[in-house]
């Protein structure tokens, strides 16, 4: 095996790591949406003026449209994020890809010689 074809086997090692870290990431994001999604969904079927929310360990109360206002906010800010590393996820997928194709042709090349 020459060393290019080496270089591109420790190249698509290092993007499957990439790729992992973007993916755990995501799905974390995913989970704190998906969170976010269900506390406004109860906030809006709650007919109280005041709610409680939390502030580290402890419970503050705080107004109904105030903290709609804040989730809707971080709503918004997750859902950029997933979309940023959904981004990420497809151009490591891409980049892997090729370098598989690479490494292949390379290892036929090989095997001709």
């Amino acid at each position: 095996m020459d060393e290019n074809t080496k270089q591109k086997i420790q190249e698509i090692r290092v993007l499957e790591h990439n790729l992992q870290q973007v993916l755990m990431q995501k799905q974390a994001m995913e989970l704190e949406l998906n969170e976010t999604l269900n506390a406004i969904q109860e906030l809006y079927a709650s007919k109280d003026k005041e709610v409680y929310k939390m502030m580290g360990s402890i419970m503050l109360k705080a107004s109904h449209s105030k903290v709609s206002a804040e989730l809707e906010e971080k709503k918004k800010i997750l859902e950029i994020r997933v979309q940023a590393l959904e981004k990420q996820q497809r151009i490591l997928e891409s980049k892997g890809k090729e370098l598989h194709e690479e490494i292949k042709k390379s290892l036929k090349t090989e095997d001709k010689n």
